[in-house]
């Protein structure tokens, strides 16, 4: 098998407030980074299948895990068509702390 090295790239976006607009938002997000030939990572997507954001234990739980994976990745992407939210802020904080490339995209708001 060949080796292949597409970049990975973190995703943040918004999660909490309006989730079914930014599920829907994050997915376009993921979206939009493999068409750019990345290999996109939305921990708030996974981790909010098994765990409850409105509870602040798992909230916090999913995204210290969520940033654990930022040491990997290659960059982090911020979409920021619906602004940008504390977790956000903090992901990024972290990429920008380890030296990591933080790229904010627009991609439109939900049709």
């Amino acid at each position: 098998m060949d080796t292949v090295t597409i970049p990975r790239v973190i995703i943040e976006s918004p999660f909490s407030g309006n989730q079914e607009r930014n599920i829907k938002y994050a997915r376009r997000c993921m979206f939009d980074c493999l068409n750019r030939g990345e290999a996109p990572y939305a921990s708030h997507l996974l981790y909010t299948q098994v765990l409850d954001d409105t509870d602040s234990v798992d909230r916090k739980h999913g995204m210290e895990s969520g940033f654990s994976w930022v040491y990997v990745s290659d960059k982090t992407t911020v979409y920021i068509d619906y602004g940008m939210s504390d977790g956000m802020k903090q992901g990024i904080k972290i990429a920008e702390e380890l030296g990591h490339d933080v790229e904010c995209r627009v991609i439109g708001k939900n049709s």
